[in-house]
């Protein structure tokens, strides 16, 4: 997005007011610009045998590969429950899942993309985590016509990122996940009910790409009519390795909470120059990082004490629609099956499959591309992530789903790990049980 989102106050987006700035960012994402660059796409037509074959995208190396962490369980455990195959209308078909790593990178994302449309025939596109590998495929498959279904990328950096428009939606790729009006609700929760007292000066570090673009159009007006004092010192590069004037910018202002929404490695670098610089605000709530075990690992003990919106975690009350585990069931699955730690990303991709297999179940021919991407837009089932509802909006070829704030701590003597999230504000979803509450960073 490239101008001001006007937002009412109750924190819903002006569908139209919104779309004025919508193709801002779209040009990097667009059919004609890496799609360009990567040779182009072919239209194809689906195959009419009993096979459905399923794209899978993910950045598993590269600066998100933290979000690739879950894949080898959880395509494991998929392909283990598609061993069977799926009976739809009548027929049985086998399911083959062909899985790729975007690298973390779009250039590589649009190949990739090429190469399971063109090359693997592919009937649906699944594809997770961050506008980097998210916007060039599902561009990909619109252009080829190709459903797909995507998550893991606030929806406006993907819906108004790619050039739609509400007069103007999508045709064959959809999406799910958290929005501005979300992340507004639950760090406003957070900050003005969690306990810490603060000044309600909010220092930002928002970048100069398609989320940082988002947010800054978005949730920046929002926060500013909710009383906080936004303190920008304007987007910056990923990848900048020296941050002080930021660090001063924040310092000048004291703004006692902090946002970001960068890249793992610039929070890292950003983070470690702040302490060093002697910048410590109360509250700091971070995305995009911050998000998984391993990011906050890396940090050391200057991860303690930072919040994030969790859109999954095991205290989830819902349950998978494909493996029939809870949320709890699921983690504690994952945690046995690999020595590691649990992280919110298996929730949303085990949901990206659920509302894939929903929508194929939905269909009189899985096969016919028309039609599941029709199925995709009337999906409405809850999820282990919890429910989804592609009729209702916010617009046109997007859910969205619940987000809770958690804050990171030292994990207690019975844990077999170095930290933990703590559920400390839940916002407008009560259901999701709190485990205390926010702490004052030290």
């Amino acid at each position: 997005m490239s101008a001001p989102m006007n937002t009412p106050t109750n924190g819903n987006l002006s569908r139209r007011s919104v779309l004025k700035g919508a193709a801002g960012t779209a040009g990097l994402f667009s059919a004609g610009g890496l799609l360009t660059a990567c040779g182009g796409i072919k239209a194809s037509s689906a195959q009419t045998d009993s096979v459905i074959r399923i794209g899978y995208v993910s950045p598993n190396t590269g600066p998100a590969a933290g979000f690739g962490e879950p894949n080898p369980y959880l395509l494991r455990k998929l392909r283990t429950a598609f061993k069977d195959g799926l009976k739809i209308g009548g027929k049985k078909y086998s399911v083959v899942i062909a899985d790729r790593d975007s690298q973390s990178n779009p250039q590589t994302a649009a190949q990739v993309a090429t190469d399971l449309i063109n090359g693997k025939k592919i009937d649906l596109m699944l594809v997770t985590s961050t506008p980097e590998t998210v916007n060039p495929v599902a561009d990909a498959c619109e252009a080829a016509k190709v459903p797909c279904l995507s998550t893991a990328v606030p929806w406006e950096a993907w819906y108004f990122g790619r050039g739609a428009t509400p007069e103007k939606p999508f045709t064959y790729t959809y999406h799910f996940f958290l929005g501005v009006a979300e992340i507004h609700a639950a760090y406003t929760s957070l900050w003005t009910k969690g306990g810490v007292e603060t000044n309600k000066r909010v220092g930002v570090m928002w970048p100069n790409d398609p989320d940082g673009k988002a947010i800054r159009q978005g949730l920046g007006p929002q926060l500013t009519k909710s009383g906080f004092k936004i303190v920008d010192p304007g987007a910056y590069e990923d990848g900048t390795n020296d941050f002080s004037a930021q660090i001063a910018a924040f310092k000048e202002a004291d703004a006692e909470i902090f946002n970001a929404f960068p890249l793992p490695p610039d929070f890292t670098t950003f983070w470690k120059q702040a302490r060093q610089q002697g910048y410590r605000p109360r509250i700091a709530s971070i995305a995009k990082t911050g998000l998984l075990p391993s990011q906050i690992q890396a940090l050391g003990t200057l991860g303690h004490g930072l919040s994030a919106g969790f859109w999954w975690s095991p205290k989830f009350p819902y349950t998978s629609t494909l493996t029939g585990q809870t949320a709890q069931q699921l983690a504690d699955d994952y945690e046995q099956s690999t020595h590691q730690q649990w992280n919110q990303v298996i929730g949303s991709n085990m949901a990206l499959f659920e509302v894939a297999v929903h929508a194929l179940k939905a269909t009189s021919d899985p096969k016919d591309r028309a039609e599941l991407a029709a199925a995709l837009g009337k999906a409405k089932l809850t999820t282990v992530a919890g429910p989804l509802d592609f009729t209702s909006g916010p617009v046109k070829n997007v859910s969205t789903e619940p987000v809770v704030m958690g804050q990171w701590r030292k994990a207690g003597s019975s844990s077999s790990f170095d930290v933990e999230p703590v559920i400390v504000d839940n916002g407008a979803f009560p259901a999701i049980p709190l485990g205390g509450e926010l702490e004052p960073l030290r």
